[in-house]
């Protein structure tokens, strides 16, 4: 009697899928995306975090940072080719990647797929939420670069709309989200964190680094909202130009 043998299905292993070469330009496009949003986005946004803390210290504090980074040698080519272009790149190829994905956690509610359409949402969120920052404070008004004094009190006038101060508290948690959950794609991705031991633990790290940031950008605000109101000085004039 002749036996049926069935094929073996193959085991599917749990996890981050790796970067593999092979796949044609999207290989190399995908690689850029993940590398752009760590290195220069990623310590941009740590060192904008930190920057934007000194208002906790006081108006003086933070022109005097304001000031300082401005006067930074080539800040406009610094600008230029490590944060704006890069994070033109990186925003627009994220649209693409998630025009071009499908939503399934209806149909699988898996935390991995919860936390890939928070990506895809915190991002789009994250991108509207600088793109609005650069435009206020960059494009209209004083010229911070060369009244950074004015610093304070323009951000100050911002926050006298409460939505506006809504505005900021969920691109900052959006933000902080994004770049966090980013990271520990990217450790899985290009094979820094092997095995989910391994992942598990990266995770935790990148979870209290999304809470430290969110923290900082509530000390931040923080120090906007609790001093006496600052206002323009009406003599500093406007001037559209970039500024840091």
């Amino acid at each position: 009697m002749a036996s049926t043998t069935h094929p073996v299905a193959p085991r599917i292993k749990p996890g981050v899928a790796p970067l593999r070469a092979g796949e044609g330009t999207s290989f190399l496009l995908h690689r850029l995306h993940s590398l752009s949003g760590v290195v220069p986005i990623g310590a941009f946004l740590v060192e904008h975090f930190i920057s934007n803390a000194e208002a906790f210290k006081g108006p003086l504090a933070y022109g005097r940072q304001v000031e300082l980074l401005n006067s930074l040698p080539g800040v406009l080519l610094l600008e230029l080719f490590f944060i704006w272009i890069p994070i033109l790149y990186h925003g627009l190829y994220g649209i693409y990647i998630w025009y071009r994905g499908d939503t399934n956690v209806a149909d699988y509610p898996w935390t991995g797929n919860w936390l890939y359409t928070y990506q895809r949402w915190t991002g789009i969120v994250a991108l509207i939420y600088m793109a609005q920052h650069t435009y206020s404070l960059r494009f209209t008004g004083v010229h911070l670069a060369t009244h950074p004094m004015q610093s304070f009190a323009k951000v100050q006038a911002e926050f006298q709309n409460p939505w506006m101060i809504g505005f900021y508290a969920v691109g900052i948690v959006a933000a902080s989200w994004h770049f966090s959950y980013g990271v520990w794609l990217f450790a899985a991705k290009w094979g820094i964190t092997t095995g989910e031991r391994a992942r598990r633990r990266f995770g935790y790290l990148c979870l209290a680094l999304a809470l430290g940031l969110v923290s900082i950008g509530a000390a931040s605000m923080y120090g906007f909202l609790s001093r006496p109101y600052q206002p323009l000085d009406s003599n500093a004039g406007s001037e559209n130009i970039v500024m840091r």
